[in-house]
């Protein structure tokens, strides 16, 4: 367990060394609204279709994989929606459930892929980019879907559709797996100029996870805040595990599996909610109780999976 923190120790300083910028005068604090959005529509996306491109799938179990990846997510999305009346009755509103929903179901592709490759390598990269392939295009039709539904703008079928359509994580993730199996090769300096993105994308948008934290509204958290930390990184983890245990994976999948799960939710959520009516504050406060949390529950998580995964 010792070796597992250490290893993730140099993700949670570079989240602190943004949390500690954002609020010191040594960058001008005009640029972060402009960095999240260039992270959201270019670091994240260049990083996703960079290494879904080139990514070999050889001998890993996809189906299994997806079975367990995207039942759990789906079981989870589910299981939240038919909370929904019981919730209502507790005078929570529309837009704070899509955060609670959103916080429960995303997770952190930037911190998966940091530790993935702090602990595994180029396998752990690959390994996180089959398991991102399955389900970041299903998270976010869920979480678009939701929001579109429940923030209270407009719920026409063209509406939905166009937010699909121009969504630049699920665009950049379908030409990097449509690239990947159609074996169609890129330009090379093109291809190039996306490494160098998806390279700076990592420590940077580790950065801007960083920033993006607001601990102030974390410091009393209410109860549609803690509900929100409590499913995803306690009975997400349990879902995805536990499904994918019993489908016969283990060993570094079954590892790997586990760092999506047990990851905080996704900061490029927080820019979503902003822009279509969810509640923003919230999921601010939220990320942040999981970013905190996680830094001891990821830990756990994994140590426990690693006994699963040997067996």
């Amino acid at each position: 367990m010792t070796i597992i923190f250490e290893s993730i120790l140099p993700i949670f300083l570079l989240v602190l060394l943004g949390v500690w910028l954002r609020r010191t005068k040594l960058v001008d604090q005009g640029m972060w609204s402009g960095l999240e959005q260039f992270g959201y529509y270019f670091l994240f996306p260049a990083l996703l279709f960079s290494t879904l491109a080139k990514a070999d799938f050889t001998g890993m179990r996809a189906d299994a994989t997806a079975v367990a990846t995207i039942g759990s997510v789906t079981l989870m999305s589910i299981a939240l929606l038919l909370t929904w009346p019981l919730l209502r009755a507790r005078a929570v509103s529309g837009a704070t459930f899509t955060s609670i929903f959103q916080t429960a179901t995303r997770w952190n592709g930037f911190m998966a892929l940091a530790i993935a490759q702090k602990l595994y390598g180029a396998v752990g990269l690959s390994l996180t980019a089959l398991v991102m392939t399955l389900i970041i295009i299903p998270i976010n039709l869920y979480n678009v879907a939701v929001l579109v539904w429940f923030s209270g703008r407009s719920r026409g079928l063209g509406f939905f559709i166009f937010k699909i359509l121009t969504n630049p994580l699920i665009l950049s993730s379908a030409a990097g797996i449509l690239l990947n199996l159609a074996d169609i090769p890129i330009y090379a300096p093109v291809m190039t100029a996306i490494d160098m993105l998806a390279t700076a994308s990592l420590s940077l948008g580790l950065i801007m996870v960083g920033a993006g934290l607001k601990i102030a509204d974390a410091l009393k958290p209410g109860v549609p805040a803690l509900f929100a930390v409590t499913l995803k990184l306690i009975v997400m983890p349990f879902l995805m595990v536990g499904a994918s245990a019993l489908l016969g994976i283990r060993g570094d999948a079954l590892l790997v599996i586990a760092i999506g799960a047990a990851v905080p939710t996704a900061m490029n959520g927080y820019l979503l909610a902003k822009q279509m009516g969810g509640d923003a504050e919230l999921y601010a406060a939220v990320a942040t109780v999981q970013t905190a949390a996680s830094f001891f529950t990821i830990p756990l998580v994994l140590a426990i999976t690693g006994y699963v995964a040997a067996g």
